[in-house]
């Protein structure tokens, strides 16, 4: 999986993730291929075959889709090896449920290692079924579609009921993708069919005639924007406010830091831009990787905005994709992430904890921009 998508597929960061743990060779590709029913990962009787974790997505019913992902042993040995676990545990991080694979024979040291994972998942509350080798796949496969995972909350939990009007700003520029829309924006107008709420869908120089045609039905309407497209979608839903006092404003980004992250923390990041010095470091963390284009939202608008928020020169890192760096030859002042589409929501709230942790306050892309233009964070959060 490398955080694309067909237009069929459901976003990885909408799935349960399922990984298979266990020491070397216990059996877990033979068993990772047996459950998905194809050769997903390489089977040898050599230790340590299996080096980087492997994933395939599937549908488990009654569970929905899934990602299976195959780790290596945990008792792997060397450099390499300590490598290999450490990957094995960022799997660990971002599990929704685990399946710990029983070798043939336990050898010594076997069950201190087992123990000391039961007690991770313990600690991250993280559901574990256990399986010893030669134990029936179908009934592993039945135990696993029992266990209960919590649903992710709704993007529009909250906000938008059966015969609403939900009206999405969708800027058409040299950012956005040819032929199709972003996965925030195609999510967001799911998440309004599924409640029967009424979607439009319109560029930024279309929307003061989208709600001119509100005013009509003298209801409200929720308008959701590109985040950096606020200072000119606040500028039109001012205008028409007069008129139509009922008009909520929010932005893709924000909607997806509610379901998945946490506002009130995001919030508390913003009292941190004025807090900067010249110097300091930003970490700028995206949840995808993509190609970066000439005015890319994370190298370029983020640190303009808070260049210009913060009035200091600044030092900036990035990273995206399953990268989280906080560990280094200094840590950063400031955090800001994106909305975390791509992310499941066990991994964004993980992120902000390690951020707590560290001590390093975090701050959301859509409610840095909203700072940006001169919105404060209760007129964008509906």
């Amino acid at each position: 999986m490398d955080g694309r998508a067909s237009l069929n597929d459901t976003p990885s960061g909408n799935r349960i993730r399922i990984a298979f743990f266990g020491l070397r060779n216990a059996g877990k590709s033979t068993l990772v291929n047996a459950f998905c029913g194809q050769e997903i990962a390489i089977v040898s009787d050599v230790p340590g075959t299996t080096t980087d974790p492997v994933s395939k997505a599937m549908e488990i019913l009654p569970l929905g889709p899934c990602l299976v992902t195959d780790t290596a042993g945990l008792d792997d040995e060397g450099q390499l090896g300590a490598e290999r676990v450490r990957r094995t545990l960022e799997v660990l991080a971002n599990t929704d449920m685990a399946i710990w694979v029983d070798g043939p024979c336990e050898a010594i040291g076997d069950a201190s290692r087992r123990a000391e994972f039961m007690a991770e998942c313990a600690r991250r509350s993280v559901p574990v079924i256990e399986y010893r080798r030669g134990d029936s796949v179908d009934a592993l496969r039945s135990r696993v579609a029992s266990v209960k995972v919590a649903p992710e909350p709704g993007l529009l939990d909250g906000l938008v009921s059966s015969g609403d009007r939900v009206i999405c700003v969708c800027p058409i520029d040299e950012s956005a993708p040819k032929g199709r829309l972003i996965l925030p924006q195609v999510q967001t107008i799911r998440d309004c069919i599924d409640r029967r709420a009424t979607c439009v869908v319109c560029q930024p120089e279309e929307l003061a005639d989208c709600l001119a045609a509100e005013r009509v039905r003298r209801r409200g309407v929720l308008v959701v924007t590109d985040s950096q497209a606020f200072g000119e979608v606040r500028r039109i839903v001012d205008a028409e406010r007069a008129k139509m006092p009922s008009i909520r404003l929010t932005s893709f980004s924000i909607l997806f830091a509610r379901q998945k992250g946490d506002l009130a923390a995001y919030v508390n990041g913003m009292a941190a831009v004025a807090m900067l010095r010249d110097g300091d470091i930003v970490l700028v963390a995206e949840g995808c990787t993509h190609h970066r284009q000439c005015n890319d939202i994370g190298t370029v608008k983020i640190p303009k905005a808070l260049g210009r928020l913060s009035g200091k020169k600044l030092s900036f890192e990035f990273s995206s994709g399953g990268s989280f760096p906080l560990s280094g030859v200094k840590k950063p002042s400031l955090i800001v992430h994106c909305g975390g589409c791509m992310l499941t929501r066990r991994e964004v709230r993980r992120r902000i904890s390690l951020a707590a942790d560290a001590g390093v306050p975090i701050l959301n892309y859509g409610l840095l921009l909203a700072m940006a233009n001169g919105l404060r964070p209760e007129e964008v959060m509906p």
